[in-house]
């Protein structure tokens, strides 16, 4: 259920970050922006029903939040993981864990990408 939901999302983010790329520029991350917005929205959507409603198969959770909005954008995970622990009283913890994800995120791909350029 989760490879099947990820193949899906990520062709679906995929087609639509080419296309809005296409019909927008590049120049600023259109695409990506559309897609953790829409991704972050489905995915608090999407858990509201699956835990809101008892009669949910445990694959539903698996095939759609995990697997489908999961390879469309790990943003939304992200987001989602954020409200919980705001929602469990841990604002500190939340905001710790934005910040951190962030800035280490950003050292991360800095990192990586200064590592890749000084390979031969």
């Amino acid at each position: 259920m989760v490879g099947i939901g990820g193949c899906l999302g990520s062709v679906l983010r995929f087609w639509l970050g080419s296309y809005i790329g296409s019909r927008m520029g590049t120049r600023f991350p259109y695409g990506t922006m559309v897609i953790n917005i829409t991704g972050s929205f489905l995915i608090g959507f999407v858990y509201a029903l699956l835990t809101a409603k008892t009669h949910w198969s445990p694959n539903w959770r698996y095939l759609i939040p995990i697997g489908f909005i999961g390879g469309y954008t790990t943003f939304s995970s992200f987001e989602y993981e954020t409200l919980r622990t705001i929602q469990d009283g841990q604002l500190g913890l939340a905001l710790l864990y934005v910040a951190v994800s962030v800035l280490v995120g950003f050292i991360g791909v800095w990192g990586g990408v200064v590592s890749g350029r000084a390979i031969p």
